[in-house]
């Protein structure tokens, strides 16, 4: 196609899960709740972490900043898709695209590397008790976190540019409910091999790479689990890893049966749907899976609300006036 027939867009056209005017109500209700019920427990962890001295430890602190990407990567996707579905419009500019693109990269990244340093941190902690507070100390994970951050802006942007890059069709139509990188790019009318290198290259290193070193570290905390003599040992060990291993197990096997999933069927509107499940789904059951899961979560939940109702308490309690002021009021 000859380059006067490729033009700058100025939107972009999102499809959504459904075009049935009757189920927009629904899909909105449905979501806005999803949508409530993550910001809420992800807030909530970071609460009960922040106000709980007990809890100021690694495991933690990667747990609090997690909880806070979700909210922030729920965020970059739902809340326009909820103003379309009221307002009744399908359309989102070229710079409100990119900027979702840029964003849903970022937040996504950075929850694969916390998954990453938490997996480590887990390894740590039973593969190397005696050294535990020496090598995971505060200035490693305040590195940890500062790296991950870091590889995720630099990718978000490298994704970004290469997509600036592209010259796309008039009133290009997105089969899906955000501005998703593959979906984008393969409505440009110019050339996209080397778009489609970067992500397949990006996708093994900050995809699979960090998958190999979550492998790796749960099969030595297996090994050294296993190798525990008592039974109640073994349990205690084991119970540290597990809602860890739930969200990780919850996050990687929903990203991977979404793209297989739509590599089978060919059906962009499918992956779309399927796509809720990583989107959505997994940031709303984190904050279930390690409070449900966790005694320290929940002790810290308990005194957390334990003292929000006892200052509310004290608040709302009437002034007791000493008998010599009480007598001069009733007097007046």
């Amino acid at each position: 196609m000859g380059a006067g027939n490729h033009t700058r867009v100025s939107e972009f056209i999102l499809l959504g899960l459904s075009e049935e005017p009757e189920l927009q109500l629904l899909l909105f209700g449905l979501f806005l709740s999803m949508y409530l019920i993550t910001v809420l427990g992800n807030l909530i962890i970071i609460l009960a972490v922040s106000s709980d001295s007990h809890l100021h430890t690694p495991m933690y602190f990667f747990l609090s900043n997690l909880s806070l990407v979700d909210i922030c990567f729920i965020s970059t996707t739902i809340p326009k898709m909820l103003v379309n579905i009221q307002i009744q419009s399908k359309a989102i500019t070229y710079a409100g695209c990119i900027t979702q693109i840029y964003f849903f990269i970022l937040f996504g990244v950075v929850d694969i590397c916390l998954l990453t340093v938490m997996a480590y941190d887990r390894f740590v902690a039973i593969c190397h008790p005696l050294y535990y507070t020496v090598i995971m100390n505060p200035r490693l994970c305040r590195l940890l976190l500062l790296v991950s951050w870091i590889m995720s802006v630099l990718d978000s942007l490298l994704q970004c540019l290469m997509v600036l890059r592209l010259s796309f069709c008039t009133d290009p139509e997105i089969p899906h409910f955000f501005c998703e990188l593959n979906q984008v790019t393969q409505l440009a009318c110019s050339d996209t091999f080397l778009n489609n290198v970067v992500i397949y290259l990006v996708t093994v290193l900050l995809g699979g790479v960090p998958l190999a070193g979550i492998l790796y570290s749960y099969s030595k905390i297996v090994s050294s689990i296993l190798a525990i003599p008592s039974t109640q040992g073994k349990y205690k060990a084991f119970s540290t890893c597990v809602s860890h291993l739930s969200v990780v197990s919850l996050f990687y096997g929903t990203v991977l049966g979404v793209y297989l999933s739509s590599a089978s069927t060919h059906s962009s509107q499918s992956s779309a749907t399927a796509s809720v499940m990583y989107t959505m789904v997994t940031p709303m059951l984190n904050p279930f899976i390690y409070s449900l899961r966790n005694r320290d979560i929940k002790g810290a939940l308990k005194r957390f609300l334990w003292m929000a109702v006892t200052k509310g308490t004290i608040i709302l309690r009437p002034k007791k006036y000493p008998c010599s002021m009480t007598s001069k009021i009733q007097d007046q």
